[in-house]
């Protein structure tokens, strides 16, 4: 039985995190470096002088702007998000301990202690991929407002913000316990 469980637990694990390898590390890595030059005045972080940053932190400025917008417009569907985002953060250190504990008293075998662990995180894993689509909504409202605004001069370090955001986004969607493997 445990070991059935485990492998219903790592599929989904591994699932996560390569989509968020694909959809997140592998955009800040190619994308992430270029340097970008804001209008001043405009874009995810105003100033009175033009800006130039990398993409990757107009990604992420970016990205904390669309998530104080999506608060204001639609505070119970951002809250269920920030939600899900503590659960995965809670969850799977919390069970890993209650495992830990299982395994010495003894009530529970190590396999099936591990097995525990993996089972909560792929719960996490699999709330944070389910809230992760009104979050990439928001980033596109706030992406087509800065596209209509001219933040960027250039239209190519805009489409590079715009997917630095998105790659953050896929970034942070994972519970911590999984970040610290994969970077």
């Amino acid at each position: 039985m445990w070991k059935l469980l485990l492998i219903f637990s790592v599929l989904p694990i591994l699932a996560a995190m390569a989509s968020r390898w694909w959809f997140g590390l592998r955009v800040l890595a190619d994308e992430g470096r270029r340097q970008c030059r804001c209008i001043a005045g405009k874009g995810p972080s105003p100033g009175d002088a033009d800006t130039e940053k990398s993409a990757a932190e107009f990604g992420r400025e970016l990205r904390l702007l669309a998530l104080e917008e999506w608060r204001e417009r639609d505070l119970k569907a951002a809250n269920s998000r920030e939600n899900s985002r503590r659960f995965g953060m809670a969850v799977p250190p919390m069970s890993g301990i209650i495992a830990i504990f299982a395994v010495i008293v003894g009530r529970v075998i190590p396999m099936g202690g591990f097995t525990i662990f993996a089972s909560a995180t792929a719960i996490s894993c699999a709330f944070g991929l389910l809230s992760l689509a009104p979050e990439l909504r928001a980033i596109a409202v706030t992406a087509r407002r800065f596209r209509t605004d001219k933040n960027f001069p250039r239209r190519d370090d805009e489409d590079a913000v715009v997917n630095c955001a998105i790659a953050h986004a896929w970034k942070e969607t994972l519970p911590p316990v999984l970040s610290l493997i994969q970077k």
